[in-house]
């Protein structure tokens, strides 16, 4: 019986040869300034592959910054490095989406020169790594109306600046504790205005964000990321049964190609409820609850997520280690494991661009 996962799909403009998308990681290897470097040409096009790759999170200002050497997409230079990448993706005859991601309280002076913004003045409980090591964490400056109107105008202008760089589409982030989640989260958003307080409101920033992006580039070129239940960066959602529902309705009226659900498991009630009402593409990313890369791969959460009404598949450590992904699970074959993961977030080839395919192995 052929297995689901490497049948063609459709998503927005694109026909996939297959439903295996490789998850947007971050991998550090950009330029000071957020400009990608050659060896990120290099590094994505091995992994061409794949049905769909979705770059990795890229910064609609410099406000938004997480980390050190993370990569940016709001000048001409960010645009002309990226072009580079996706030069090299489609010569090898891949498909590619760029995520959109501002940190908000996860980012610091020290990396960014700038205080980071977030919907409340509550600091992120834990330190941060900047370019002197890891650092206590700053207080957020509290985002004003004109903040959120500009971010918002931001994350629009990358956009564009994303399908001038030769991307097919974007995916807004509004997940693992970034600006977005920051938002949606009873514990890091207590606002007291239109954007805080009830479910309806917390929504609203994220909503006016999707809409603005898909005013800009068209909605069949724009993806969601969501975290339900997600408690990475500080963040305590509270009601999160309530949150998701709200959100996707309200994103079912701007009409994006996708929802991509992080740590997706099928026994959740609210994966069930998403995947009822939700009528666009439906990404998931299942939990591998081991920092290894199981023996399959993922395989096999990955069937399970398909029949249970996943349309496409989201894998980040196995495209990671291994950039025939596509190939060693349609035959079976052994899988690269993760080398050191020390040098997943640091360094140059090594860990990055030398992991062996079946054909350097054998």
């Amino acid at each position: 019986m052929t297995n689901a996962l490497f049948e063609p799909a459709r998503l927005g403009p694109l026909d996939l040869p297959n439903r295996l998308v490789m998850a947007p990681l971050t991998r550090n290897r950009a330029a000071a300034d957020g400009v990608p470097l050659p060896i990120m040409a290099t590094y994505y096009a091995q992994r061409a592959s794949a049905g769909l790759i979705i770059g990795e999170a890229s910064t609609p200002n410099a406000e938004g910054q997480t980390y050190p050497n993370i990569t940016a997409i709001h000048n001409q230079a960010h645009v002309a490095g990226w072009r580079r990448v996706t030069d090299a993706v489609h010569a090898a005859g891949g498909r590619m989406f760029l995520q959109l991601q501002h940190g908000g309280r996860v980012g610091h002076p020290a990396t960014s020169g700038l205080t980071p913004v977030a919907p409340s003045p509550v600091p992120l409980p834990e330190t941060i790594f900047t370019p002197n090591g890891h650092q206590e964490a700053v207080v957020p400056r509290e985002m004003s109306p004109d903040d959120i109107r500009t971010t918002i105008a931001d994350f629009a202008a990358a956009a564009r600046n994303a399908v001038a760089a030769g991307f097919a589409g974007v995916e807004v982030h509004s997940a693992n504790g970034h600006l977005l989640h920051q938002f949606l989260a009873g514990n890091t958003n207590r606002r007291t205005d239109a954007y805080g307080g009830p479910v309806g409101r917390r929504i609203r920033f994220v909503a006016e964000t999707v809409r603005a992006v898909a005013d800009a580039i068209g909605p069949e070129r724009v993806g969601v990321r969501i975290s339900p239940h997600s408690t990475v960066n500080g963040i305590e959602e509270g009601d999160t049964a309530h949150i998701y529902p709200a959100l996707i309705e309200a994103l079912a009226d701007i009409g994006p190609a996708y929802a991509h659900i992080v740590r997706a498991e099928p026994e959740d009630p609210v994966f069930q409820e998403i995947r009822r009402t939700w009528t666009g593409t439906l990404i998931a990313n299942p939990h591998l609850p081991s920092a290894a890369i199981p023996a399959d791969g993922g395989l096999r959460r990955a069937t399970h997520l398909l029949a249970e009404g996943a349309d496409l598949i989201a894998l980040g450590r196995p495209f990671l280690a291994n950039p025939d992904l596509v190939h060693r699970l349609r035959t079976g074959a052994p899988l690269n494991p993760v080398r050191d993961r020390y040098l997943m977030y640091v360094g140059g080839e090594t860990g990055y661009t030398d992991y062996p395919t079946l054909t350097v192995a054998s």
